[in-house]
């Protein structure tokens, strides 16, 4: 049973018309089986693979310098948490991602997030303080991070899932172990390889770059300002995304200077 569309309805109305009828309802419960379901549910679980391959990144650095336990905690509570975060996300991304300087503030967090990664751990954790609020500042780093870089991946999961929330919720709570087992194995990475937390932490200069010049304050002024010396937008991406990640090694290396020098002097 198709509910035709009306004169200025839009599918998104004509799907939530669908959602509403009592019929189509049981129609969507009964679907659960059928092959269309499983090949968007198959659809949402690989992007959701493809687009957290830098959340795991995240999840693994901020949780490197707690203890054993609190590290898998850390890990799942912050992937759980990020994944209910990006449902909500998906529901208004379209709305979000027309709000100037959005990207820009995303894009000044990813960094500062990415320089706080490359400090020493004492005062990453503040000292001391270890215990729980080592593992709240951990999973606060993780959903900042998610938050910011989600908002443009949303919108892939969003069309494979086609209105149908339970496909949503189904397809992102199946991808959560993934996501925490692919930040398990980067921290075993991390431990053997330091050199992973440069690369993570210039990862997440990488995407901020990226993100600032989308932001629809920037986009037309520096689109239109990598036209006049004959860069592409693709070419653009890359630079911008290659910028940021300088300045997040270039200020964490000062930062890092900085405080073995007052370490000396101590």
């Amino acid at each position: 049973m198709q509910i035709p569309l009306s004169p200025g309805q839009s599918a998104s109305d004509a799907a939530f018309a669908r959602a509403s009828d009592p019929y189509q309802r049981i129609k969507i419960i009964m679907e659960f089986g059928s092959a269309e379901f499983w090949v968007a549910l198959g659809k949402i679980i690989w992007i959701n693979i493809l687009l957290s391959g830098d959340n795991a990144v995240v999840i693994a650095l901020a949780a490197r310098g707690l203890p054993a336990k609190q590290q898998k905690q850390a890990i799942a509570i912050g992937s759980g948490a990020a994944v209910v975060m990006r449902i909500v996300l998906t529901i208004v991304a379209v709305q979000l991602l027309t709000l100037p300087w959005l990207k820009v503030i995303g894009a000044l967090l990813l960094i500062y997030i990415g320089v706080s990664l490359l400090m020493p751990e004492g005062e990453d954790h503040g000292g001391g303080k270890q215990g729980n609020s080592g593992m709240v500042a951990a999973v606060r780093t993780i959903l900042i991070a998610d938050l910011v870089m989600s908002l443009d991946n949303v919108l892939a999961v969003a069309a494979a899932a086609n209105g149908n929330m339970t496909l949503l919720i189904v397809g992102l709570a199946i991808s959560i172990p993934l996501v925490i087992f692919g930040s398990t194995l980067l921290l075993k990475v991390i431990e053997r390889a330091p050199i992973i937390v440069w690369l993570g932490a210039a990862l997440l200069g990488y995407i901020a770059g990226e993100i600032f010049v989308t932001d629809p304050a920037t986009h037309a002024t520096v689109t239109e300002l990598a036209a006049s010396y004959g860069l592409s937008e693709s070419a653009l991406h890359h630079l911008a995304g290659a910028i940021g990640a300088v300045v997040v090694l270039l200020i964490a290396k000062v930062l890092q200077m900085r405080h073995a020098a007052k370490s000396a002097h101590a």
